[in-house]
């Protein structure tokens, strides 16, 4: 099993939902993050004063699935959230040990 950790802008978040939902994948877990990369924040002009803003409204998006799908939901992420701008955000792909449905206590793959 995979687990998908995707930092994407806000705004992305319908688009990459719907592309993933056409690959086939439903479940996930969404969280308002915040945090900066390379661009290191911005400027802003508040009633006169210039301040600067380091962490960036982000959204995070997880997704636990099979192996074999985990190549196609990074794909779908991609495609949908890419802007080609700077802040586009990344995906972290790891390797989950084990996966347990609290409800039915179902383990691996029958879990998720």
């Amino acid at each position: 099993m995979k687990k998908i950790e995707a930092i994407i802008k806000p705004f992305k978040l319908e688009e990459v939902k719907d592309a993933l939902a056409e690959v086939g994948i439903e479940g996930m877990t969404v969280s308002e993050v915040k945090g900066f990369g390379r661009q290191k924040g911005h400027t802003e002009i508040y009633r006169g004063s210039e301040y600067t803003v380091d962490f960036l409204p982000k959204i995070k998006v997880e997704i636990v699935l099979a192996d074999d799908r985990a190549t196609a939901a990074v794909q779908a992420i991609v495609k949908a959230a890419k802007t080609g701008k700077i802040g586009d955000g990344k995906i972290f792909v790891s390797t989950i040990a084990e996966a347990i449905r609290i409800r039915t206590e179902e383990k691996g793959e029958n879990a998720i």
